[in-house]
C-alpha cells in the first residue's frame, strides 16, 4: 500500500502499485494533462513509471527546468522519427540535449539540403499532431543489439554493444519509430508543439576524424510559443551583433588563413584594443599592482615541474633550440613565480600583486575557433597575488569591488557570482580546503554579493570564484576569476621570510578581470552592437563639410579636437552631404559634425548624435564641453 509524499507536505495512500500518471490524475485533471515526467525520490522518470512502495513524488511540467529538458530530449526523437519517415535509408546515431535545444546525427548517402530541413520540420509537426503515445520497454543487451541490426541500424547496434552484456537497455517507441534511450520522455508526441530546426553541420562519428562524417541537424524546442519566438528574436539580434560581421563592416580586424586562430588588427581595431589595455593598465597602477613582463618561451622542464606538461601538452606549441625543448606559454603564472623568487621576500612584502598583459598561445582545434572569441594567440589581463592564508578574504573583497567598477565602466551591470568547491580528485588537506573555501565565501558575502556554489567544480589544487557577465541579450560570458593556488608555489619552491624568521610558502591567487582581451573586445562589440561607448569608440567625432568652401574650417575644427586628445576624422569628399552622413552613421560614430557657410561664419557646428539624433547647432566650445563630459563619465 504505497504512501506518496507530495511537495506540499501532503500524503496520498493507494491500495496497490500506481503509476505517476495515476497519481497526477488523483490530484487533478489539470495537473494530469500538464504532466510531462516526474521525480520519484529525486530520480527523473516517465509518467508511466510504476510506484510500488512509499516514495516522495513531484510532478514535472513544462514550467520546470526538468520539463524543458524532457521536451527537448523528446523532440530530438521526434526529429529522428521524421527523418526515418522521409528518408528510410538514413541511419540514426545519437541525439542529445544541448543548451537551448538538441541535435541528432544521421548517416545518409547525400547531404541534407535547406529544403530537406523544411520538409523534416513539417513532418515533425504532422507526427506531433498525431499525438502518438511514447512507450518504454526494456531488452537484454544482446537482444537489443540483434534488434537494431535487424532494423539496419548499425550505429545503434554498435552503441549498445559497448554496454555490459549483463545489463538491460531501455527503448522508446512512438508510432513506427523506436529508439534507444535512457529517458524519460513526454507521454505522447502531442506534448511537443514549439520547435524549429536551425541548421545542418558535419560531425565525425564518435568525434574521431578517422570515422565517417555524419550530418548533424540542430534544433531548438521550448515550452511555449512565446518562449520560442523570444529565442528566435534573440538569435536574429545576435546575428546582427555578431562581432565577426561587425569587425568587417567597421574595419576593426580580420582573421586570415595564413595564421588561423590569430587576429590581424586594423588601425581602428587597434585603437579599441589600446583603449581597453590602457584602461586596464591604469586599473593595475591605481590598485597596488606592479606590472611585469615575462618571456614567451620557457623551457620544457619548467612546464614539467608545474604539471602543465602532463595536463596541457597537446594544447601547447613547442619548439627546439640547441637541443633544448621549449614551449610557448599557454599561461603566465609560472613566469610570475620566477619573478617573485628573485631576491628575498618578507611577510612585510605581502600581499604582492603582479600584473601582466601576457600573450599566451594554446593550440585550439580548428573546429573550436570562433572569430576573436576563441583564438590560438591571445593576451590576458593576467594578475597573481602572493599572500598568506589570512589575507585571502580581504584580497577577494578588494578584487570583487574593483571588478564591479571595471564592468560598470564597460557598460555591464549584471554579474553572476559562482564559487567552485573541492573536486573528488584533489591535493591538500581538508583543513586547507576548508580555510580557502571559507575565505572566498566570506569575501563575497562581505562584498554584498549573492552567489551560488558549484560543488566539485574547483581545480585539483584549490577553489575559485567565477564572475560571469550577463549581456543585453541575456547571454552569459564568464570573464573574471580569482582562484586559490597553494600548489604552484610549492612545485616551484617559492617562499618568504615569516614574522618568526622561518620560511613559509605563499598562497598564489590567480586573478583576471576581463580575461582574454581579444574575447572581451568581441563581447564588447556584441554587447553594444558595434556602437561602442564614446570613450572606447575608435572614431569619436567625424566632421563633414557641405561644400569645398568649408574645407579650411573643417580642418581647423579637426585640429582643435585632436589637440584636445579626441579621435577625429574629416570627410572632405565631393559627395552629397546626405550620402556622407549616412555613410558615417553606418560606421556608428558617436558624433557627426556638419558645417556649412553659416556654421563657418559663426564658429559653430551642427551636431548629430548616434541614433539619428539632431542636437542642432552649437558653438564649438559648447560641443567640446559636452564631448569632454561624455568621455570623462564614460557615457
Amino acid at each position: 500500500m504505497p504512501q506518496i509524499s507530495l511537495p506540499d507536505g501532503s500524503i496520498r495512500d493507494f491500495a496497490t502499485a500506481v503509476t505517476v500518471a495515476e497519481v497526477a490524475t488523483s490530484i487533478g485533471a489539470g495537473l494530469a494533462k500538464a504532466a510531462l515526467a516526474a521525480k520519484v525520490d529525486g530520480k527523473l522518470v516517465d509518467t508511466s513509471h510504476v510506484i510500488s512502495g512509499n516514495a516522495h513524488l513531484s510532478i514535472v511540467t513544462a514550467k520546470d527546468a526538468d520539463g524543458l529538458e524532457v521536451i527537448r530530449h523528446s523532440t530530438a526523437h521526434l526529429l529522428a522519427y521524421a527523418v526515418k519517415t522521409l528518408f528510410p535509408d538514413a541511419q540514426v546515431t545519437i541525439g542529445p540535449v544541448i543548451e537551448n535545444g538538441f541535435y541528432y546525427d544521421f548517416s545518409y548517402h547525400r547531404p541534407f539540403t535547406p529544403e530537406d530541413l523544411i520538409a523534416i520540420e513539417k513532418k515533425m509537426t504532422a507526427l506531433a499532431d498525431l499525438d502518438e503515445a511514447v512507450v518504454r520497454r526494456t531488452l537484454p543487451r544482446n537482444e537489443a543489439v540483434n534488434h537494431f541490426k535487424a532494423m539496419g541500424e548499425h550505429y545503434k547496434a554498435e552503441i549498445i554493444a559497448r554496454i555490459p552484456a549483463d545489463q538491460e537497455v531501455s527503448l522508446y517507441r512512438e508510432g513506427a519509430f523506436e529508439d534507444l534511450c535512457r529517458g524519460p520522455h513526454v507521454p505522447s508526441t502531442g506534448k511537443l508543439k514549439h520547435f524549429k530546426l536551425m541548421k545542418v553541420a558535419g560531425a565525425y562519428w564518435r568525434g574521431d576524424h578517422r570515422n565517417e562524417m555524419l550530418q548533424r541537424i540542430y534544433g531548438t524546442a521550448w515550452a511555449s510559443k512565446e518562449d520560442l519566438a523570444n529565442y528566435l528574436t534573440i538569435l536574429e539580434e545576435a546575428e546582427k551583433r555578431d562581432h565577426r560581421k561587425l569587425g568587417r563592416e567597421l574595419d576593426l580586424f580580420h582573421i586570415d588563413e595564413h595564421s588561423p586562430g590569430t587576429v590581424f588588427w586594423h588601425p581602428k581595431g587597434w585603437v579599441l584594443w589600446q583603449e581597453v589595455e590602457q584602461y586596464m593598465r591604469r586599473v593595475y597602477r591605481d590598485n597596488g599592482y606592479q606590472e611585469v613582463k615575462g618571456p614567451q618561451i620557457l623551457d620544457q622542464h619548467l612546464w614539467e615541474k608545474t604539471g602543465h606538461w602532463d595536463k596541457y601538452r597537446e594544447n601547447m606549441f613547442v619548439t627546439e633550440s640547441e637541443k633544448r625543448d621549449y614551449a610557448l606559454k599557454p599561461m603566465n603564472c609560472p613566469g610570475h613565480i620566477l619573478i617573485f623568487k628573485q631576491g628575498i621576500k618578507s611577510y612585510r612584502d605581502l600581499p604582492l600583486r603582479l600584473g601582466e598583459f601576457g600573450q599566451c598561445h594554446r593550440n585550439e582545434p580548428t573546429g573550436g575557433l570562433h572569430g576573436i572569441m576563441r583564438v590560438r594567440a591571445f593576451t590576458q589581463d593576467d594578475g597573481h597575488i602572493f599572500c598568506t592564508n589570512s589575507q585571502i578574504q580581504s584580497e577577494v573583497m578588494a578584487f570583487t569591488t574593483l571588478l564591479q567598477k571595471v564592468y560598470r565602466d564597460f557598460g555591464f551591470t549584471k554579474i553572476l557570482y559562482r564559487l567552485s568547491t573541492r573536486p573528488a580528485q584533489r591535493i591538500g588537506t581538508e583543513e586547507s580546503w576548508d580555510q580557502a573555501e571559507h575565505a572566498l565565501a566570506e569575501g563575497l558575502k562581505a562584498s554584498g554579493c549573492a552567489f551560488e556554489y558549484l560543488p566539485g567544480e574547483g581545480a585539483f589544487y584549490g577553489p575559485k570564484i567565477e564572475y560571469t557577465l550577463k549581456d543585453a541579450l541575456g547571454r552569459e560570458w564568464q570573464c573574471g576569476t580569482i582562484q586559490v593556488d597553494p600548489n604552484m608555489p610549492e612545485r616551484l619552491d617559492a617562499e618568504f621570510v615569516a614574522e618568526d624568521g622561518g620560511r613559509q610558502r605563499p598562497v598564489m591567487l590567480h586573478r583576471a578581470i576581463v580575461g582574454s582581451l581579444e574575447r572581451f573586445i568581441g563581447i564588447l562589440i556584441e554587447e553594444h552592437a558595434g556602437a561602442l561607448p564614446i570613450w572606447l569608440a575608435p572614431v569619436q567625432v567625424s566632421v563633414l563639410n557641405i561644400t569645398d568652401g568649408q574645407a579650411d574650417y573643417v580642418e581647423s575644427v579637426v585640429k582643435r579636437l585632436k589637440d584636445l586628445g579626441f579621435r577625429v576624422a574629416a570627410d572632405l569628399r565631393n559627395e552629397k552631404i546626405t550620402y556622407k552622413i549616412r555613410e558615417h552613421s553606418m560606421q556608428k560614430h558617436p558624433y557627426i559634425l556638419v558645417v556649412g557657410d553659416k556654421e563657418k561664419a559663426a564658429g559653430a557646428v551642427a551636431v548629430r548624435a548616434r541614433g539619428h539624433k539632431d542636437l542642432g547647432v552649437m558653438s564649438l566650445d559648447s560641443f567640446v564641453q559636452m564631448l569632454s563630459t561624455d568621455v570623462t563619465h564614460k557615457s
